[in-house]
């Protein structure tokens, strides 16, 4: 098993959101290193729901990969601002995963407090200027930040 981290803001889609809907697809991904790194997930990855774009940014529950290898259809839907002329259906320039529901931390894990405990090298999400919203958690990070919750 591997661990994530997926951004997302708040106001488009939150936690909360994906409490209600159970599972989602993690649509409109338009970045081809974080699209690379939602190829390398495999069923039951667990991933970090970071809110992003929000007052007070960072992490905020857990979810788990259920299905990976999709088509995100976004991409062929002309009225999508992720829409990508580009892309064939026969051969999709972009991929998602299926997620589930699994925790809504009791409080977030912010930003700073994670900036504090975490080295550039121990998570990406802390080095200066990275803005991907997919990446990959060493199992040492993950572990510290589930003790964290």
């Amino acid at each position: 098993m591997n661990y994530w981290l997926m951004k997302s803001e708040p106001d488009v889609y939150s936690i909360a959101d994906l409490k209600h809907d159970c599972t989602s697809i993690w649509d409109g991904v338009r970045n081809y290193q974080a699209r690379n790194f939602m190829r390398e997930m495999s069923r039951g990855d667990l991933v970090f729901f970071y809110h992003s774009n929000t007052q007070t940014p960072g992490i905020v529950g857990l979810m788990r990969v259920v299905e990976t290898g999709l088509a995100d259809p976004t991409q062929f839907d002309i009225n999508s601002e992720y829409y990508d002329p580009k892309s064939q259906l026969n051969a999709p320039r972009w991929q998602t995963v299926k997620v589930e529901f699994l925790e809504e931390f009791a409080k977030l894990i912010s930003l700073d407090e994670l900036k504090e405990k975490f080295s550039a090298d121990e998570i990406l999400l802390v080095r200066k200027g990275n803005r991907l919203s997919v990446m990959p958690v060493s199992e040492s990070a993950a572990q510290k930040i589930l003790k964290m919750r």
